[in-house]
């Protein structure tokens, strides 16, 4: 399938009651990870499927929501597209460490959707 949701994210005020929440809910199992600039984000391990993370709603204060992510192949292609079909763009094209570029849009209905496109990678190792 072309452009497949990639990544689920949970913007949370409460980050662990949100954890020993979805924890006992569903049995994810979770991993701690700094977050460059301060903070911690939560990796999601699903088992099969989808994937996510979980963090501090940003920006602080924000009411808690998930967000979806959508693989794309460039992230400033498809958000010039998106803007030119009537999406506001709410983040432009944005690194994020060292893992890809993502960009957060809001579709002609009102609904935010995030894009993801991963950095590449030669043998395991980043270009």
């Amino acid at each position: 399938m072309a452009n497949p949701f990639v990544h689920v994210e949970l913007h949370t005020n409460d980050l662990a009651k949100a954890k020993a929440f979805y924890t006992k809910l569903f049995g994810w199992k979770l991993q701690d990870m700094p977050m460059p600039g301060g903070g911690t984000y939560t990796m999601l391990d699903v088992g099969e499927g989808t994937g996510g993370g979980m963090m501090t709603a940003q920006p602080p204060g924000s009411p808690p929501r998930w967000q979806a992510y959508v693989g794309v192949d460039d992230v400033a292609a498809s958000t010039r597209k998106a803007k030119e079909l009537g999406a506001k763009v709410m983040m432009d094209k944005t690194e994020i460490a060292d893992a890809g570029w993502m960009s957060v849009i809001v579709d002609p209905t009102g609904a935010t959707i995030a894009l993801w496109q991963p950095m590449p990678r030669q043998g395991g190792q980043k270009k």
